[in-house]
């Protein structure tokens, strides 16, 4: 999970640098001084209508009208005639059209002196023509003939209402195809690693939603790819209807899967099930519609398409309601989406009001969605990332409380040392290590004597102070090969591997002087505290419990004997077990 915030605080550093040199280009592209003159079909065209059969030469033979609408040219031909008489024609002037539906495309540059020069392309093979931004552009000729009429003839058009269409100059057609270039490549690389991370993510962290947010992505960057025609660079046989029709399909299918994106965020519970369920069908409903606005190439499509617009306005209404709602009941993934989808559902909202497809260099609406994609994609990689750090500290939280629980758990809170299982736990290592190398092991029982007596006589806290100030000298043996520990009460404990025989029994006995030697005049004045001592030797080390046994026996003889004394119990292999041996004893 480290990595995974860390390789989110990277992506989100970098892509919203480049987010920001994308908007900063959506600015230029607003703010830039456009010579364009875009064409309105019903106000700047002429129209007329003729069979596919009728040669691109019959042009001068047609007899144009305009005013009114075209009507019964889908299954035909229909031409549209942009005058440049009143507008200084120029011999440097280009056509940019937008790519819609239709079958062919004819481009017809007439001069003064009555030739027409023809540029074309059909659906399927656009050759040089397309430009990013999805776009085709039609260059005309450079003769000393000034330019008086420019002339588009669509053979099987789905509707006259989706031609978008702009006049510019050669020079200002090439700047804005660079500068739509480079802004539909940022835009899409940002929708690329929004993609990867949210998958990422949604694997790491299993969470449905952050699936469905790659999903919406990995939409939007197909869509993207399509609508701006970078995919022909690869797949050119794609041009024209095809990449439009899946277009329209790709785009609703986004609107649907970023409603489930935002539905499943939210915890069940906190939203009303009927208003879960009917956000859910809205969305649905807008991708299933894009099925048939795909596959349609009648007249009926501007119908089709404006009702469209009012069911993704619904499903935004649907969308905002239900994570408003969730936001009131404290979900702080609905937060998260609000502040996401706030600039795509503004966006989504404007462009079925205001017209703006003639807009931002030829990229309209389009453009300005993508980039609203965009922001909606870093703003919830961005807090997917935050929420993650904020868990993996939460977690690194939890994690040093449970090891300090452990620890407290495994510490005797009087001493401080630790306590029977904190030492079952540290004396298993060591004699794990004294049977590989064959050394003795060693447990020895510390017992206050008569310590009952002193709580009797001097209360408990003069007997805790006691056992504190043994605990502390006892603390001092504390080593690689020793470690030491209260099991309770009164008894203390240490085990020790490498040593026996003499140095054994010697080591015992500074113990019991040490104890001895503590000084408790403040709190038992003269009385003398000592302590008897038993201890289990063996070789090879046994177990825990066994060594225990042989430890407490050795201390009852010690404690019979006298006390303030030190009693040894052996027991190597191969030899049955010696009894108890005193082997120092102090009056």
């Amino acid at each position: 999970m480290a990595a995974m915030t860390a390789m989110g605080d990277l992506v989100e550093t970098w892509a919203g640098r480049l987010w920001l040199g994308l908007f900063a280009m959506l600015v230029v592209l607003i703010a830039a001084p456009a010579q364009a003159r875009a064409l309105d079909v019903e106000r700047d065209l002429c129209h007329a209508v003729s069979g596919t059969a009728l040669g691109d030469d019959a042009l001068s033979g047609l007899r144009f009208s305009c005013s009114g609408a075209p009507a019964r040219y889908q299954q035909g031909s229909l031409w549209l005639r942009a005058p440049l008489d009143g507008a200084a024609p120029r011999r440097d002037l280009a056509l940019m059209v937008h790519n819609s539906r239709f079958d062919r495309l004819a481009v017809g540059f007439s001069y003064a002196d009555g030739a027409t020069r023809w540029q074309r392309v059909r659906s399927g093979d656009f050759a040089s023509h397309w430009r990013a931004g999805g776009q085709i552009l039609f260059e005309a000729p450079g003769r000393s003939v000034p330019l008086t009429a420019v002339t588009m003839r669509f053979d099987g058009l789905s509707g006259y209402q989706f031609v978008q269409a702009r006049i510019v100059s050669k020079d200002e057609a090439g700047m804005q195809s660079a500068g739509m270039a480079a802004a539909v490549g940022a835009a899409l690389t940002l929708l690329l690693v929004s993609c990867i991370y949210s998958l990422s993510l949604a694997v790491a962290v299993r969470r449905q939603y952050l699936a469905w947010q790659a999903a919406w992505a990995a939409t939007m960057l197909f869509w993207g790819t399509l609508w701006s025609q970078a995919h022909l660079i690869f797949v050119p046989a794609t041009a024209g209807a095809v990449t439009a029709q899946a277009g329209t399909f790709l785009a609703c299918l986004a609107i649907a899967v970023a409603t489930a994106s935002a539905v499943t965020a939210v915890e069940r519970g906190l939203v009303p099930k009927g208003l879960r369920t009917t956000t859910l069908l809205v969305g649905a409903g807008v991708g299933l519609a894009g099925v048939p606005l795909a596959l349609i190439r009648g007249g009926g499509l501007a119908a089709l398409a404006d009702l469209l617009g009012l069911l993704v306005i619904a499903d935004l209404v649907m969308v905002a309601l239900y994570l408003g709602w969730a936001w009131r009941r404290g979900s702080i993934e609905a937060r998260d989406f609000l502040g996401a989808w706030g600039l795509p559902m503004a966006v989504l909202a404007f462009i079925h009001v205001v017209d703006i497809e003639a807009g931002f260099w030829g990229g309209g609406s389009k453009l300005v969605v993508l980039v609203a994609a965009t922001w909606q994609a870093l703003w919830l990689a961005a807090a997917a990332t935050r929420r993650l750090a904020h868990l993996r500290i939460e977690r690194d939280h939890a994690r040093d409380a449970e090891a300090q629980a452990q620890r407290l758990a495994r510490r005797d809170p009087l001493t401080g040392l630790p306590n029977r299982r904190g030492f079952v736990d540290s004396v298993t290592p060591l004699l794990d290590r004294a049977r590989a190398d064959n050394l003795p092991a060693a447990l020895l029982l510390v017992d206050i004597d008569r310590f009952k007596s002193i709580n009797d006589i001097y209360g408990h806290e003069a007997g805790d102070a006691v056992l504190c100030g043994i605990g502390r000298r006892i603390e001092r043996w504390e080593g690689p090969m020793c470690t030491v520990a209260r099991l309770g009460g009164e008894e203390f404990g240490l085990l020790t591997i490498g040593m026996e025989g003499i140095i054994l029994g010697r080591f015992a006995e500074s113990i019991r002087r040490g104890i001895a030697a503590c000084d408790h005049s403040e709190v038992v004045g003269e009385r003398l505290v000592t302590a008897s001592v038993g201890v289990a030797e063996v070789r090879p080390a046994c177990d825990f419990k066994q060594l225990y046994r042989l430890a407490d026996e050795a201390l009852y003889d010690a404690k019979r004997g006298g006390r303030n004394r030190v009693a040894v119990q052996r027991h190597h292999d191969g030899a049955d077990r010696a009894p108890g041996r005193e082997i120092a004893v102090s009056k």
